[in-house]
């Protein structure tokens, strides 16, 4: 998935995203339509904020912007707010 295709998902500065810790590398899977949100890889793990950490850092440096999670820390589900 591509830099335009990530941003026609964004709505209002945001992104919903389901996130799959421990996985083999950091990277975006696919348009889930049902939930209306992107499916993400994460390769470090759910313990000790250490997937939403790289969350950030990874959608920061994709998009160029600041990032943030405005809601989900605790859950697979997240809103990213974009700035």
């Amino acid at each position: 998935m591509n830099d335009k295709e990530i941003h026609s998902h964004i709505s209002n500065n945001h992104l919903a995203i389901i996130v799959k810790p421990n996985s083999p590398k950091t990277e975006i899977i696919a348009w889930d339509e049902s939930r209306n949100a992107l499916r993400v890889n994460v390769h470090a793990k759910p313990t000790d904020n250490e997937a939403n950490t790289e969350v950030i850092k990874f959608f920061s440096k994709l998009l160029k912007k600041k990032v943030s999670i405005k809601s989900g820390t605790r859950s697979k589900e997240k809103l990213l707010l974009i700035e």
